[in-house]
């Protein structure tokens, strides 16, 4: 089954650093997956590493999202348990594993991203928002109170992949909320 492609075009967080944050969660979560910053990790060897949350809408669950986003590279464990990081070919092929620690962005209003079609459920629509108790953007027909984006344009990334093509579908998006 082929991950999510992510590439955040143009976003507040290169440039501030305070929006960047290392994390680390129990399941596996792919890039442009969304979710909660929640405390702190009490792992001595996860020093400055926040745990997450799935997103809900009690409270103020689908509002202030960080985004999952990490160079698309596969670790590898040899005999002795020492883990390397290995480049991909193929973005597609990459997750983030669970209980390894991961990178994050917090998506500001104006950000733009691209992500790939599998990265949100649902048929295309005119906006793209948090869902109740899913780390999965949803299509929808209009902007919630929370994360939201809006559609700018349907667009493709290109892969290193002989068949059936080269092109995956995605989507150019533009951060309209957060709070």
């Amino acid at each position: 089954m082929a991950k999510t492609i992510l590439m955040p075009t143009l976003t507040s967080a290169r440039n501030i650093d305070t929006l960047n944050a290392s994390f680390v969660h129990t399941a596996d979560l792919e890039n442009g997956a969304v979710f909660q910053k929640s405390n702190l990790s009490t792992d001595a060897d996860k020093s400055q590493v926040y745990t997450v949350a799935t997103p809900a809408t009690a409270g103020n669950g689908l509002k202030n999202l960080w985004m999952a986003f990490s160079p698309e590279d596969t670790i590898t464990v040899d005999a002795n348990g020492n883990q390397y990081k290995i480049g991909q070919l193929d973005p597609r092929a990459f997750t983030n594993i669970a209980d390894v620690v991961f990178s994050g962005f917090k998506p500001e209003i104006g950000d733009k991203i691209k992500i790939s079609a599998d990265g949100i459920s649902g048929d295309a629509k005119a906006y793209v928002v948090a869902a109740n108790g899913e780390t999965k953007l949803a299509f929808a027909d209009a902007a919630i109170a929370g994360l939201s984006f809006k559609v700018l344009e349907t667009t493709y990334f290109s892969v290193p992949s002989g068949t059936p093509s080269q092109r995956v579908t995605a989507y150019l998006l533009e951060c309209v909320a957060i709070a």
